[in-house]
């Protein structure tokens, strides 16, 4: 059994990926590093019913969990707005 050659790219990994491609053999585990991003703080929002039934239909149809989508939106629009407040600098 021959080793499968690494990545080159994100690009090509995602691809891979994608298509179902067992991707453990295409990366390098020696250089992998965890980001720990500090202590987690519990917050509680009152949001209406029916944004949270438009986010429940959403998290759905992507088969993800309510919180993790939030969280995911929530970095992704944190990252967007410090990448603005750059550019405005």
């Amino acid at each position: 059994m021959t080793k499968k050659k690494l990545v080159k790219n994100s690009a090509e990994f995602d691809r891979r990926f994608d298509s179902g491609e067992d991707i453990h053999d295409l990366i390098d585990m020696s250089r992998a590093t965890v980001i720990h991003h500090g202590k987690k703080v519990r917050i509680t929002l009152d949001v209406a019913e029916s944004l949270v039934k438009d986010i429940d239909e959403i998290r759905q149809q992507i088969g993800v969990d309510r919180g993790a989508l939030i969280k995911v939106w929530l970095h992704e629009r944190i990252k967007q707005e410090k990448a603005v407040s750059r550019i405005r600098e």
